[in-house]
């Protein structure tokens, strides 16, 4: 990573504080004076400030049950960000694997590890999201085989990756999906003349909401739950 990232992650400085304290020849790597904030270093690596070497902070995975009138944004702007609900220090130097839609509900994962979230976010990796689907109108019949075909999707050149759509009621599903096109649940039951009026995700590749979670609460995902990302 970067090493004013990492100044960043062993001690409570700021990216600008940090890149100050580069700039005036404060930072080693290797007994080697550093100034350049983007400098690559390891969390092996051997980084001293002022003579004091650091110790790379353990990276957190955290699952959030996300409200809604919320963000997934480390910005504010009309809504608040979901990150003003996770009580850690540094809450804003971490970033959210998976967004959803301020009116949207459910499981959010938040991470500074860049290379596990980039594994859940990246089209290559196909990592598959779940979630329960309230709707307008009654679910059409042929429903399940168009979506498993794919969809084509108003501004899209192609088709939508096979999704499965389980029916629960007559206007409630479940859609697994493995991809995160804008607005992507949404455009894919209005393709087949529905609206989505209430949305709320379940599950992240392995890794589903935790029943115990109330709105807005949160916790560290366990061992197996990281594990099963990497």
């Amino acid at each position: 990573m970067r090493l004013d990232k990492y100044l960043c992650r062993c001690t409570e400085l700021s990216r600008t504080e940090a890149k100050k304290l580069l700039k005036i020849g404060a930072v080693k790597v290797s007994d080697e004076t550093i100034k350049d904030p983007g400098f690559q270093v390891y969390e092996e690596s051997d980084v001293t400030l002022h003579g004091n070497k650091l110790s790379f902070a353990t990276a957190r995975y955290i699952m959030l049950h996300k409200p809604q009138d919320c963000i997934c944004s480390n910005v504010d702007e009309l809504y608040p960000s979901v990150l003003h609900l996770v009580e850690v220090d540094r809450a804003f130097d971490l970033h959210i694997a998976g967004r959803l839609d301020a009116d949207t509900t459910g499981l959010v994962l938040i991470t500074d590890d860049g290379q596990w979230s980039h594994k859940i976010t990246s089209p290559k990796k196909e990592c598959n999201k779940r979630y329960r689907v309230q709707l307008s109108k009654p679910i059409p019949d042929d429903a399940i085989e168009r979506f498993e075909h794919g969809l084509q999707l108003q501004n899209e050149p192609k088709l939508t990756k096979p999704a499965k759509l389980e029916v629960l009621g007559e206007k409630e599903a479940l859609l697994t999906i493995s991809e995160g096109k804008y607005h992507q649940v949404k455009r894919m039951f209005a393709a087949i003349g529905n609206r989505v009026i209430g949305l709320h995700r379940e599950q992240i590749g392995a890794i589903e909401l935790d029943a115990e979670l109330e709105l807005g609460q949160w916790r560290y995902l366990s061992e197996a739950e990281i594990t099963s990302v990497k």
